[in-house]
């Protein structure tokens, strides 16, 4: 049990065959331990000496499978061959069992020739195993670009593992793909498996690759290279089997050519390139996207559904939307929240979704094209009366001092 908890401390296991009886103690109770640990291995408990009742004890003690000593190599072949199919069964459960509700839904909505196109890129690309670099403004789906990679791929149903770059520092970075070992620097108080570690057999994400500094540059440049590297404090070099999907928002063509970015690193990444448009040239998407949504919050917060009338429709789509996709989406929810329903006119929009800078609380500044012009001041007067009443005619005219019927004439 000593030196087999010792090994445990070094390292994770997928599969252990652990004796009954032991020099040193129980298995059983090693057995137990061992189901305790955050990462759990499957354990076959053996025997020289098997009932019925001992070996329905190790299964209620959480054992995979029981043997009875002596066995044959073909027994072990059977049995690695039965928990290698368990283990692939529990990954595909856990990627079909995902919330589709989920904020991160993987489904590129929209009907544009801009999506069509990335479409067609991500179905290209997705069965090989290249290196696939996305670029886009913030707010666009590379997220979901590389979720659609992920699940057309042959790994999909193993591990797909996103890590923010921008939102780790540089010095816990390096452990956070790498891992450690335990004492390799202040703080290391356990050895720790990297994610590439975890993500063996499945998928990296990397958001924000443009933030990472040279020295994490250097180790991931040869992971690409080599499928190899090695936890901080530890000499061992550790191979996986892991594709990985980069992403940023930033230049990094010009970053080359300042020299903050490796220029071999970034030839390793972009060997395929996918850019995702902005919401701006895609606005026929925009009602595509906002009905879906508004589906999900309305369902997530047990409200019914906000219409959203043509007029704001059309301001929405106009708005050149510099949050993209995000920015839409939180519009949707505030929308659903506060609502709880009903219609959405343009007169419940923001002043900047109209183009329009909102006024002082105070007053109102006329500011047409000409000062003087009557026609001018006359569009601004209704506008503001309307947008005042929220859309009704009736109440804009009374604070006009007009008839509606005038009202509606103008």
């Amino acid at each position: 049990i000593a030196d087999a908890q010792e090994y445990l401390n070094k390292d994770n296991f997928d599969l252990i065959f652990c004796d009954v009886r032991l020099p040193d103690g129980d298995g059983t109770e090693f057995l137990k331990q061992v189901r305790t640990r955050p990462s759990k291995p499957l354990v076959i408990m053996m025997t020289g000496y098997g009932t019925v009742e001992s070996a329905v004890a190790c299964m209620k003690d959480g054992a995979f499978d029981y043997m009875l000593k002596p066995f044959s190599g073909e027994q072990i072949d059977v049995i690695l061959k039965k928990a290698e199919e368990f283990t692939q069964l529990v990954k595909v459960n856990k990627f079909l069992t995902q919330d589709e509700g989920d904020e991160n839904h993987y489904e590129l909505l929209g009907r544009s020739p801009a999506i069509d196109q990335v479409r067609q890129l991500i179905r290209k690309v997705a069965r090989t195993q290249a290196t696939v670099l996305i670029h886009g403004e913030s707010g666009t789906g590379k997220e979901l670009v590389a979720r659609a990679i992920y699940q057309h791929s042959k790994r999909a149903g193993q591990e797909f593992l996103a890590i923010n770059c921008a939102a780790i520092p540089d010095n816990l970075l390096e452990s956070e793909l790498f891992g450690h070992e335990r004492g390799s620097f202040t703080g290391a108080t356990e050895k720790r498996e990297g994610r590439f570690e975890t993500a063996d057999g499945g998928t990296i994400f990397l958001d924000e690759i443009g933030e990472i500094g040279p020295e994490i540059q250097v180790k991931l440049l040869r992971f690409i290279e080599t499928k190899s590297f090695e936890r901080i404090g530890s000499s061992k070099t550790m191979t996986v089997d892991v594709r990985l999907v980069a992403a940023t928002n930033r230049n990094l063509e010009q970053m080359v050519k300042e020299g903050k970015f490796r220029e071999d690193l970034y030839f390793r990444l972009n060997v395929v390139r996918i850019t995702t448009p902005p919401l701006r040239e895609r606005t026929d998407d925009i009602p595509v996207l906002l009905e879906h949504f508004i589906k999900v919050y309305s369902k997530e917060n047990a409200y019914e559904p906000v219409t959203v009338e043509p007029g704001a429709m059309r301001y929405l789509q106009s708005y050149p939307g510099p949050g993209n996709i995000r920015e839409l989406r939180n519009f949707a929810e505030n929308a659903v929240v506060l609502r709880r329903g009903g219609k959405l006119s343009e007169f419940d929009l923001e002043p900047k979704f109209r183009g329009e800078v909102a006024p002082p609380p105070a007053m109102i500044t006329a500011t047409p094209a000409n000062p003087y012009s009557v026609e001018d001041n006359e569009k601004r007067l209704l506008k503001e009366a309307l947008m005042k009443a929220r859309g009704n005619r009736t109440k804009a005219a009374k604070l006009l001092g007009i008839s509606r019927r005038t009202l509606h004439r103008k």
